[in-house]
């Protein structure tokens, strides 16, 4: 499973606080949500590049990008999964995981 793989890859690049969520039976926007926090935009750069480099490698999938490492959020979306990228004090003002809070979570990584 690609988004089972891509947190394995945000760990490699110690992200913490990785949700993976389970949001089908919520909306058809996507089937999963990964959820992450990056310390500082040097370790959110890299976590990107990574993730970027191997799924595109192992899978032939590049994701839309929105926001930017400076801005403290950004999204890459590959349609079924969506992977969110935070600083710390975005995750805390926007709290994606109480918006989905009846998603069921598969992997919760602290």
């Amino acid at each position: 499973m690609i988004a089972r793989r891509i947190v394995e890859l945000v760990e490699d690049k110690q992200a913490h606080d990785i949700v993976l969520l389970d949001i089908r039976s919520q909306t058809t926007i996507a089937d999963y949500f990964i959820i992450c926090t990056a310390d500082n935009d040097r370790q959110m750069r890299a976590i990107i590049d990574h993730i970027d480099e191997k799924i595109s490698t192992e899978h032939g999938l590049s994701p839309r990008f929105e926001g930017s490492a400076d801005t403290g959020w950004v999204v890459l979306d590959y349609r079924d999964i969506v992977v969110h990228i935070f600083s710390q004090s975005q995750r805390e003002y926007y709290r994606l995981e109480r918006l989905w809070s009846k998603a069921m979570p598969v992997v919760v990584v602290q």
